[in-house]
């Protein structure tokens, strides 16, 4: 799975104990934050001094989770935070292919003075790190920080924190194992987690059915109210501006999962979420079957990410965010005119 010198390379710089932090990207989702966590508990357990930095503020669903409490957040500490990266001698980069992705925290991360190294799964990663670790076809990076420690020798270091952390990363990066899991590995990774602890039931309410009574409002209003179909087109988007999120009380976290909604329904395959914030439209992308979003989001709206899920922006007011998306997607309607089913 990974190149035999880089796995040699890295365990020779984790033998001796040493200053580590390491990096989540900007919005931090389920994946980064239990991958971060799962690999710092487990380089403290090697006698590194580890610390876990994210760019701002994470979900409250996530709070739980052990060492949560532990994480730096740029946003509020970033004199602490540029000290950390400074003096640290290993930096590993979680969940993220480009240093761009850790938004204003970038151009501290690319000039700190340690060994970069890449614990990730997106597509095209960039050349700015020294080590990768990067597996496209992986469920999630939660499952690659597992595949790193047996990479490492160090199965035997894996405790109930290290699983609680990694399931939750591949639980959410996998939408509840309903997407980007078809490779028995993580079913068999997965097996091993709950076998150390994991309580998959507890896991699930404590990520999914903790919505605050405005949470579960802005969705029912999304749905309802701020939701655009093309049937012709096979796609849907929902779009939130400013006064929506703050007709309802929005806090960190409360979007997520919302761009799965419209996918439900049997002839749309793709569905995007545009939400408002500050001067650009934030889209997300979800496509089931063949419709490519990292190239569409790449080559429209300067993003990208994984076949069936990406990101991008746009600098466009809503109105004329929606009309651009209805003329993009015109371009691909043969693409998104498939239908589901076992051939």
């Amino acid at each position: 799975m990974f190149d035999t010198t880089t796995i040699r390379e890295v365990k020779q710089l984790l033998l001796q104990p040493r200053d580590i932090v390491l990096v989540s990207h900007k919005n931090p989702d389920g994946d980064t934050i239990g991958a971060a966590l799962g690999l710092m508990h487990y380089l403290r357990q090697l006698g590194h001094r580890v610390e876990a930095l994210v760019p701002n503020e994470f979900p409250s669903f996530y709070r739980w989770l052990p060492g949560s409490d532990q994480l730096l957040i740029f946003d509020q500490k970033a004199k602490e935070v540029k000290e950390k990266l400074n003096n640290a001698s290993l930096v590993f980069c979680v969940d993220f292919n480009s240093m761009d992705r850790t938004g204003n925290m970038a151009s501290f991360l690319q000039e700190a003075p340690g060994i970069k190294i890449v614990i990730d799964h997106h597509l095209q990663p960039s050349d700015e790190f020294q080590h990768y670790f990067s597996v496209v076809e992986t469920s999630s990076t939660g499952e690659l920080v597992y595949s790193f420690i047996e990479a490492m020798d160090h199965l035997q270091y894996l405790n109930k924190e290290i699983a609680l952390a990694l399931y939750t990363a591949i639980m959410t990066d996998t939408g509840s194992f309903s997407f980007a899991c078809n490779q028995g590995r993580t079913y068999e990774i997965v097996a091993r987690l709950i076998d150390l602890g994991v309580d998959p039931t507890l896991v699930h309410r404590l990520v999914y059915d903790t919505f605050t009574e405005s949470r579960l409002r802005l969705l029912g209003h999304s749905i309802s109210n701020k939701m655009r179909v093309w049937n012709e087109l096979h796609a849907a988007a929902i779009y939130l501006d400013k006064k929506d999120l703050s007709d309802f009380s929005y806090q960190v976290g409360d979007t997520e999962g919302v761009v799965n909604y419209p996918l439900s329904m049997e002839q749309i395959n793709l569905s995007i979420l545009l939400t408002e914030k500050n001067s650009l439209i934030r889209m997300s992308f979800r496509s089931k079957g063949g419709f490519d979003c990292n190239l569409f989001a790449r080559k429209h709206y300067n993003g990208g990410g994984h076949k069936n899920a990406a990101g991008g922006n746009t600098a466009l007011p809503m109105d004329q965010a929606l009309q651009h998306l209805e003329e993009t997607l015109s371009q691909y309607k043969n693409e998104l005119g498939y239908k589901i089913g076992f051939e």
